[in-house]
């Protein structure tokens, strides 16, 4: 699937249809899918956009297709298309983790403006996951030894005191720091830190 589209999930062509050309009219790029199962099988973690789904639908509701994606790890925003009796379950979808509701029959501009920040939000968010395995594929480079080493850089311990406890000469420590800050991309051990604090680990893979 394209990346940073909003998908349509409605089982009305109608809708769809109507749909895609509002926001076409705004210069959003939209794809339409006739049921939530369909979209599920295309679906991945990776998908950047939003989702505009229909909380009623023929086999799996929109409501259980917003549960499996939460159960894939998929942090597309979903904003759902309720009529009025649909409005208690939005409220708790909002709970779980969805981006918004709107309900039926909505103001075209208001619809969206809600669409344009779900893509906007979901932006940050894909820009900030993307970083996230960059960092992720830096250290899986690292050889054990290097990852040995960087935990004792981390832990603010010199060189000489590296290679005492590692039982290795000084020359090598300073030949794995500088191929730890090749292969991570920094220049200090201070930029190390910050970098790795993306991920909320700043001891890096288990060596």
């Amino acid at each position: 699937m394209n990346r940073h589209v909003t998908h349509i999930v409605d089982d009305d062509p109608a809708v769809r249809d109507a749909l895609q050309w509002l926001l076409k009219s705004r210069g959003v790029h939209s794809r339409t899918w006739e049921s939530a199962e369909d979209f599920l099988s295309s679906a991945s973690r990776e998908l950047c956009g939003c989702l505009l789904l229909d909380v009623r639908m023929p086999g799996m509701s929109g409501i259980e297709l917003f549960d499996r994606l939460r159960g894939l790890n998929c942090g597309l925003p979903v904003i759902f298309l309720t009529g009025h009796g649909d409005v208690p379950m939005a409220v708790q979808a909002l709970k779980d983790g969805a981006f918004d509701f709107i309900e039926k029959p909505y103001d075209d501009n208001a619809l969206v403006d809600k669409v344009l920040a779900a893509l906007e939000h979901d932006t940050k968010r894909c820009t900030r996951e993307k970083s996230l395995r960059e960092v992720q594929q830096r250290l899986e480079q690292l050889t054990q030894r290097e990852q040995e080493v960087m935990h004792q850089i981390l832990a603010g311990k010199l060189n000489k005191v590296i290679a005492d406890e590692l039982g290795i000469a000084m020359r090598t420590v300073e030949v794995h720091r500088s191929h730890i800050f090749e292969k991570m991309q920094v220049r200090s051990a201070v930029e190390l830190s910050q970098v790795l604090g993306l991920l909320g680990n700043q001891s890096g893979p288990e060596s």
